[in-house]
């Protein structure tokens, strides 16, 4: 189940538009994770991965980063990863229809709330297991939820972990290695070199050794 939808301008953090789960029971202690994604729209940068899954409670953050531009959105844990992103992808795609030219002019927060209907529609469709739409889109390959990062919320906001940061880490490690094989293969190719001198001093020593003789 989807339990609420905030979508945020990555330069500053300011939320643009969002919507609640309407069901007041299962939002009781929502607030809390409205909190949770606010300091988490604070953590993003230019470098941040555009695809992230943060965990959190019982519950997780799933977020979409187009155009500079956060669609986030947190789930029950047995929600399916592939709709949940699918689902993004959609709002995003949308949103980015209707206000792509005006997100970097505003300056008060929720100026987009009206885009609150559009978020109902998709919700209610991606909700809907057996709706046509969503066995399409369980059927696309748009994207590798295998290849997602995951993360914990509390070590990117309660460590200050700024998520490019990782993101430039794990490139950094990446680097790193490939540098390692390029050097491996260098001293490798090196070694062979100083064999293949050595045994063409050796022979050139026999030939002399043998002439003079």
């Amino acid at each position: 189940m989807v339990l609420f939808t905030i979508i945020a301008r990555v330069s500053d953090g300011l939320p643009l538009a969002a919507t609640m789960q309407d069901n007041e029971q299962d939002g009781k202690n929502i607030v809390e994770y409205q909190n949770q994604a606010k300091m988490l729209f604070r953590k993003l940068g230019p470098q941040s991965p555009s695809r992230c899954t943060l965990e959190t409670g019982p519950y997780l953050f799933h977020y979409l980063i187009e155009n500079e531009v956060c669609y986030l959105v947190l789930c029950e844990r047995n929600y399916s990863t592939r709709i949940a992103y699918s689902y993004l992808e959609d709002i995003a795609q949308e949103f980015h229809a209707q206000y792509g030219k005006r997100v970097n002019t505003v300056t008060r927060p929720y100026t987009f709330i009206e885009f609150d209907t559009y978020i109902q529609k998709a919700k209610k469709i991606f909700s809907d297991s057996r709706s046509r739409r969503n066995l399409n889109t369980l059927n696309s390959q748009l994207q590798d939820v295998q290849r997602i990062m995951v993360q914990n919320i509390d070590d990117v906001l309660q460590r200050g972990t700024v998520l490019s940061e990782l993101d430039t880490k794990t490139q950094n490690l990446s680097m790193l290695s490939q540098k390692y094989k390029k050097d491996a293969r260098h001293l490798n190719s090196k070694s062979m070199y100083v064999k293949v001198v050595a045994g063409l001093v050796a022979f050139l020593v026999f030939l002399l050794y043998f002439f003079i003789l």
